[in-house]
């Protein structure tokens, strides 16, 4: 990827500086941020740039966040409009530490973009919010376009990758996503190279299927640091092709597969693929 350092990548950078915002595109190490912020798209990271967890794939700092700050709905609201966004994507780190796990803030960002950008469609990447009951119904109710929500990696690897997470409680987040929005979008990731089995892969796309996830994103796991999980295989660009082609016949409406696929990357243009897919005539 081009390193960035563009005028239009300043011009984004200074934007999130002087509105005080967070991006996972900056706290994750994106590889596309170059790209991305040279387009003037960017993706917010509410509620802080601590994360309660500790998952050994991520960049993202841990330790004992701050309180919500009330304000940030309206910084991420203006930042929308004057980046003049057709689609935001808005994430967050995990909050074990709050009651709602953070919901309240998502459906307070969701709220404030749509005053500010009212023709904005919106989409959320959510924390698990496990064991926060009423939270994922609090997200819902806010209306986002899309519903996000990352498997990560394949059951098996749960307890060394992602730890502090439940791989069949995720899979009943979606599901029950749809269940309370069936117009909703749905979707989920996942990154290979990590030492899952291809038939782990496809079972992990089954599972999503059942739980009528719509789309389905498959990127190559980068190591951040020497401390993170090591890269086990990259794949090459042909088996990206066939992992695409093998969702697609379980019946996902869209998947990204490619090693610099990421849930954000490309986001809009995905959203405007999926609203076509879905209301194309059927034969």
């Amino acid at each position: 990827m081009k390193a960035p350092g563009s005028a239009q990548w300043g011009a984004t950078r200074a934007l999130v500086r002087d509105l005080n915002l967070v991006t996972v595109c900056e706290e994750a190490g994106c590889p596309n941020i170059g790209e991305c912020w040279d387009k003037k798209h960017a993706t917010f990271m509410i509620l802080g740039d601590t994360c309660t967890r500790a998952c050994a794939f991520c960049n993202v700092k841990t330790g004992l966040p701050g309180a919500p700050d009330p304000h940030e709905p309206a910084r991420v609201a203006e930042a929308v409009a004057q980046l003049r966004l057709t689609h935001v994507v808005i994430t967050s780190v995990d909050r074990d530490d709050l009651d709602d796990g953070g919901a309240d803030q998502f459906a307070r960002v969701i709220a404030a973009v749509r005053v500010k950008s009212p023709q904005t469609t919106i989409e959320v990447l959510t924390p698990d919010f496990l064991r926060k009951s009423g939270a994922l119904e609090k997200v819902v109710a806010a209306k986002p376009d899309v519903f996000n929500h990352n498997l990560e990696t394949v059951a098996s690897l749960y307890p060394s990758v992602r730890p502090g997470a439940r791989y069949f409680h995720s899979i009943r987040l979606l599901q029950r996503a749809k269940e309370l929005d069936p117009g909703l979008f749905t979707k989920s990731g996942i990154m290979v190279g990590l030492g899952e089995a291809r038939h782990e892969v496809t079972q992990l796309m089954d599972d999503l299927r059942t739980a009528e996830v719509d789309f389905l994103t498959i990127g190559q796991y980068l190591q951040p640091t020497r401390k993170h999980h090591p890269v086990v295989a990259y794949l090459s660009p042909e088996e990206f092709k066939a992992l695409e082609t093998a969702a697609l016949a379980k019946g996902f409406l869209l998947v990204s597969a490619s090693p610099l696929t990421r849930s954000s990357y490309h986001a809009g243009q995905d959203f405007a693929k999926l609203r076509a897919k879905r209301h194309a005539p059927t034969a």
